[in-house]
């Protein structure tokens, strides 16, 4: 019998360690760079060349220009600054359009414009998660004034076709928004070929620190401030840089460009292993589409769960007290035992919108960590819901 592991960490959708890289770099930023960027002095400007060079870096990880980047304070403020930004330019209401899988930090923004009369059009998905692009053609209007896909969904893993979605818009004359928070630094993402105006990162998602994010915006592409101030930011984001914040974003971004090439397939190949080992447990039916899937994701959902006693919660917890981090969905909505919207939109039940967990992979993860976290699930799924199931979902 192996020696069970102190930890193992299944859960890096909701956020990644902070790589050393870039806390070598946030601690220099903290101790010789602590001027303030918009002064004119040698301290300030110290630190101005810290965020102009972490720019530069992000916009590598885009192939875009850094005048192109504006820095926010994580992916959630990039997705308001992005939906908020185009609406507000419009006296009265217009027409956007989303899906039906977005992550709340687009959800909820939306649901506050209908409040105030905008027209919203939330387009459905297939139970894979996967919006058709002949729905969005349908559903644009001459009044359509942004749409808005994630590209990555982080509770399923699903893959948009961004390329065929963006390219819609496009020629609709419509801007394009997408979420590439679970997408970047795991995918290539280059500005130059995808039609995206657009676009919304975050620092700990990729290995860089908490309270940095980044939102992607065209040259081209006007956009209104949600907050007014000394102008920052080229006067999108107005308020005092977070520098250390920013340069260890910067560090994190330009390794993840160096390193994907080597790290996303290897992450490719421990999730599929993981779906392997886990597909022939009868407890467990995968989420999600299988082959347009973020490289490190695995999502299922529990087949015996009753929504109160045996849920994605509960297995969570279990789950810890074995050492072991997954997660019950979204992070944002694992603290309180609701239905998934998520896997609601996707045509799941509540009972069973309440039951899905997923594993999330990264740089320290093994397949010794994934043999052992098989074996823990199979024997507390053994115990928690003892019932074999008559039909098995697999992939």
């Amino acid at each position: 019998m192996p020696q069970m592991p102190m930890q193992i960490y299944l859960d890096y959708s909701a956020t990644t360690p902070t790589r050393p890289e870039a806390i070598a770099a946030m601690q220099v930023a903290l101790s010789d760079q602590w001027g303030n960027p918009s002064s004119l002095h040698a301290w300030g400007q110290r630190a101005a060349i810290v965020v102009e060079r972490a720019r530069v870096q992000v916009g590598r990880l885009l192939n875009a220009p850094p005048e192109a980047i504006v820095f926010t304070a994580g992916g959630t403020e990039a997705d308001n600054l992005a939906i908020m930004g185009v609406v507000r330019q419009y006296a009265t209401p217009q027409h956007v359009i989303i899906s039906s899988v977005e992550h709340s930090a687009i959800a909820e923004p939306v649901r506050w414009l209908e409040q105030l009369g905008w027209q919203v059009t939330r387009l459905p998905v297939d139970q894979q998660g996967r919006v058709n692009p002949l729905e969005l053609r349908a559903a644009l209007q001459a009044n359509t004034v942004l749409v808005s896909i994630i590209y990555g969904q982080s509770e399923v893993g699903t893959l948009q076709p961004i390329q065929a979605l963006g390219a819609i818009a496009r020629a609709h004359g419509a801007l394009f928004h997408t979420d590439a928070v679970q997408v970047a630094g795991r995918l290539p993402l280059d500005m130059q070929q995808l039609p995206v105006d657009l676009l919304s990162l975050s620092s700990h998602k990729l290995y860089g620190p908490q309270g940095a994010g980044a939102l992607y915006v065209r040259p081209d592409v006007t956009l209104l401030p949600l907050i007014g101030g000394g102008g920052q930011e080229a006067k999108l984001r107005s308020g005092t840089q977070a520098v250390p914040a920013i340069a260890g974003f910067g560090v994190a971004a330009e390794l993840a460009a160096q390193e994907m090439a080597i790290e996303t397939p290897r992450l490719i190949q421990l999730r599929d292993y993981l779906f392997e080992q886990l597909a022939a447990v009868p407890e467990l039916a995968p989420t999600g589409d299988r082959w347009h899937r973020l490289p490190h994701h695995t999502s299922f959902y529990l087949q015996h769960a009753d929504g109160e006693v045996l849920n994605g919660k509960t297995l969570v917890r279990h789950m810890n007290l074995a050492g072991i981090g997954i997660s019950a969905g979204s992070a944002c909505h694992s603290g309180k035992l609701s239905p998934s919207p998520i896997l609601q939109a996707m045509g799941y039940s509540d009972r069973i919108a309440k039951a899905g967990v997923r594993l999330t992979l990264g740089k320290q993860t093994t397949e010794a960590d994934i043999d052992w976290t098989v074996m823990v699930l199979k024997q507390l799924l053994a115990r928690l819901a003892p019932e074999p199931s008559l039909s098995r979902l697999s992939y």
